[in-house]
């Protein structure tokens, strides 16, 4: 059996994966939004041999437990979201009290579309052409910022989408930070501050420290710059320059960047102002484009 530290899931926007052809899985992905997303999930309570074979689309199903593998691609049978965020500690992908916590107080559940599985392993569309991403790749991105996310700090969520991840940086903060949310499509905007009045993020929102706003991501929300932590949730086919400006020395920016085949990447700025870039891993994210392109479908 291979020891793998990294799985990436595939999704195509006009094909089925081939590990979702094989065991007649079709709930994964939604065809037309989709993240390609690296999974940092530890293999050892897995029985999967052969598994070079699963990343080409070469496995039989006489190679693989089923259901074991199910359960790892999706958490299959994960209803609630202390069990997702369980999961995710049982595979590796949070390994941080911190990030767990916040993860377990701000309910999933609350920031999904109605009638969908709140706490599967999957991005999700949410309409727009927009999509909430995976737990694992907010988990991945929570763990990434943790250092940086302490109380009394500025972050900033680009793209903030259904704003689940404005509200756990929001926690992370606390009431004497600041957690603004950016997001160019005001009607996601005005949802995500209902959906947040219904979490334990509310206080924080009705006091100041959390706000969304509808704006250009791109140009960063400079009002309350500089930044500690900056994330964004969408691919850039390169590095916002006002972002890199809004990101205070000693901060760090979590982006994807690329346009086919993309990094998320960690963007450090040191004491001094220089720029530190390493990629943490492959992934696949919508684009970071204007409200207009976005609606026309990119």
């Amino acid at each position: 059996m291979m020891n793998l530290s990294t799985v990436i899931a595939y999704g195509c926007r006009y094909c089925t994966p081939p590990i979702k052809q094989l065991l007649s899985y079709t709930t994964l992905l939604n065809p037309h939004h989709h993240h390609l997303q690296a999974r940092p999930l530890s293999f050892n309570n897995l029985n999967l041999p052969n598994f070079n074979l699963l990343l080409t689309g070469r496995l039989s199903r006489n190679d693989v437990d089923s259901d074991d593998l199910l359960r790892f691609w999706s958490g299959s049978g994960i209803n609630k979201n202390k069990q997702m965020v369980e999961h995710l500690r049982r595979y590796g992908v949070i390994s941080s009290m911190k990030v767990a916590e916040v993860m377990e107080t701000i309910d999933r559940g609350l920031f999904v579309p109605d009638g969908t599985s709140a706490y599967v392993d999957s991005p999700m569309p949410i309409g727009y052409n927009a999509t909430i991403s995976a737990p694992h790749m907010h988990a991945t991105c929570l763990q990434l910022l943790e250092e940086n996310l302490q109380p009394g700090v500025h972050a900033l969520d680009v793209g903030s989408g259904t704003g689940y991840l404005t509200a756990c940086f929001a926690l992370m903060v606390g009431p004497q930070g600041r957690a603004v949310g950016v997001e160019h499509i005001p009607e996601l905007v005005a949802s995500s501050i209902q959906t947040i009045e219904k979490s334990a993020a509310a206080p924080l929102l009705k006091e100041g420290s959390l706000s969304l706003h509808a704006s250009d991501g791109r140009q960063g929300w400079p009002e309350c710059a500089p930044y500690d932590a900056i994330h964004v949730g969408a691919a850039a086919p390169e590095i916002p320059q006002p972002l890199l400006d809004q990101l205070k020395p000693g901060g760090r920016m979590v982006i994807p960047v690329g346009n086919m085949f993309q990094d998320l990447k960690v963007v450090d700025k040191n004491l001094d102002g220089s720029i530190s870039i390493r990629s943490e891993t492959s992934v696949r994210y919508v684009p970071l484009t204007s409200r207009d392109a976005q609606l026309r479908g990119y």
